[in-house]
């Protein structure tokens, strides 16, 4: 009766420590995979703010964590940025998307943004961004969560570049692309194959 005591506890404790293991939880995650297409008319009239594009709501991951540093931690791993422009205005008018954290619970400006890399022409564009390392990535409290995302188009201008402003929109719009933002822990490796309908590279 002790030894079944005894192996019904090494059980339980194997159990529990599985459980806490890294291994034994998602390593990345979609946070969430959007394509839609942009208009003069979309960025003139976003609100509450113009040349915003919101992912709210069903839009994003409804099993993403409520707390982004346990079990697994992933405020300190890295986000990999997945951009495919599908549709452009000839001209290779440089642009680029300022992707915004909006948290459950802020602090000091209260949300955080990273950005996809900048383009001139149609096609796959992919980056590693560091979750310490882009603007504002500290007002964002990761233990409560995100609630939503802002995607802001604008030009290679800076943080005040937003396409609304352009004298000439017409390089810039109408525009169609999907972004697909893949969260991946502190300590792992962004793998493709975990995330659905990629295209293959060529």
């Amino acid at each position: 009766m002790t030894e079944i005591r005894r192996l019904n506890r090494f059980a339980f404790v194997f159990t529990a420590l599985l459980l806490a293991s890294p291994t034994a939880s998602a390593q990345q995650f979609v946070l969430f995979d959007t394509t839609f297409t942009y208009t003069k008319e979309d960025a003139d009239n976003s609100k509450p703010s113009k040349s915003h594009y919101y992912v709210r709501d069903k839009m994003l991951n409804a099993d993403r964590p409520k707390d982004w540093t346990t079990p697994v931690d992933y405020r300190n791993g890295t986000v990999h940025i997945w951009l495919e422009v599908l549709e452009k205005p000839d001209g290779g008018a440089p642009t680029t998307w300022t992707l915004c954290y909006i948290p459950n619970k802020g602090q000091k400006n209260g949300y955080g943004c990273t950005g996809t890399q900048i383009y001139k022409e149609k096609g796959v564009y992919e980056k590693d961004v560091k979750m310490t390392d882009f603007w504002q990535n500290d007002n964002i409290v990761w233990e409560e969560g995100i609630k939503e995302m802002h995607l802001v188009m604008k030009d290679d201008s800076g943080g005040d570049g937003h396409v609304h402003k352009r004298k000439d929109p017409e390089k810039f719009l109408p525009t169609k692309v999907r972004i697909i933002m893949i969260q991946v822990a502190k300590g792992a490796k962004y793998d493709s194959k975990l995330v659905p309908n990629l295209p293959e590279k060529k």
